[in-house]
């Protein structure tokens, strides 16, 4: 019997939320003696979706397995290294058809793989799903049976349907951890049969701003209800995610806990220059 510790992280946004994991995931994964870093990165390019060269940095800096949500398919060059990763996922409720894989496998240096898998969910979200209830029933049994630290990122803005998949997936997977709202909250625990839950892991992004978007351009959005183009702040960045420690045997999860990295504002290196436009509008979501 291993413990494994999983290190799952909020939504990265834009190059803030990038630099500051170059400059300390590396650190977080010694000290907390983390086998598996798992983090969503859909808002990673300029504050929506996620290229092709952000995806190879990120796995530089440390991330071995990517989620992804509603703004999966923003840049579409990502269509491609889609089709070929095997350590990032759509989310696994979009149509068969869909770029990407249902779900993906990461071996840990000390051996026992980790898998994850990614829903959308359905309440007040933008883009159309299947059920996810459903779909990660269909998923759950495509996993090979030795594989038993699972990993589900909810993708989601009703917190109703996040804690309602935390219950349906009780005993059943290691972790289910909400993403999508870039708000931290602060409900996690360990279900009566094993999977750690917590309703949203927060934002990797700053947080002198409304969901990592420049406060002035949102409020002007909402004010005048005219388009604005969204851009990503800089002030007050952090890690927000979560450890959980679960068994290799059982899956079963024996502790969840919150992290929060603080960073220093504004201070953008040039090794980590490279971004997406902000393409955002006050008629989407963040």
């Amino acid at each position: 019997m291993m413990q494994i510790k999983l290190l799952c992280i909020g939504d990265i946004v834009g190059r803030p939320g990038r630099q500051l994991l170059a400059e300390h995931l590396k650190h977080l994964v010694r000290q907390w003696g983390i086998d598996c870093v798992i983090a969503n990165a859909e808002n990673a390019a300029g504050g929506s979706g996620l290229t092709e060269s952000i995806y190879d940095k990120l796995h530089k800096y440390g991330v071995n397995l990517i989620t992804l949500g509603d703004h999966i398919y923003r840049k579409r060059e990502l269509i491609n290294v889609l089709q070929n990763a095997d350590d990032m996922v759509r989310p696994a409720n979009l149509s068969a058809q869909a770029a990407g894989r249902e779900f993906a496998l990461f071996a840990t240096p000390a051996g026992p793989q980790v898998a994850v898998i990614s829903l959308l969910g359905r309440m007040y979200m933008p883009q159309p799903s299947d059920n996810p209830f459903n779909a990660v029933e269909k998923v759950l049994v495509k996993i090979p049976p030795d594989v038993k630290v699972i990993a589900v990122d909810m993708h989601a803005e009703a917190t109703s349907e996040k804690i309602a998949m935390g219950w349906f997936l009780d005993g059943r997977v290691s972790v289910v951890f909400g993403t999508h709202t870039h708000v931290v909250t602060a409900d996690e625990i360990v279900l009566p049969n094993g999977t750690a839950y917590i309703t949203d892991l927060g934002m990797t992004g700053p947080h002198n701003s409304v969901l990592g978007r420049t406060t002035e351009r949102v409020i002007k959005s909402l004010v005048t209800q005219m388009p604005v183009a969204y851009s990503v702040a800089t002030g007050d960045v952090r890690i927000n995610g979560i450890v959980v420690t679960c068994d290799d045997q059982t899956g079963r999860a024996s502790e969840i806990k919150r992290i929060c990295i603080k960073g220093v504002a504004d201070d953008q290196p040039a090794y980590d220059s490279d971004d997406g436009k902000a393409d955002n509008y006050s008629n989407s979501s963040p």
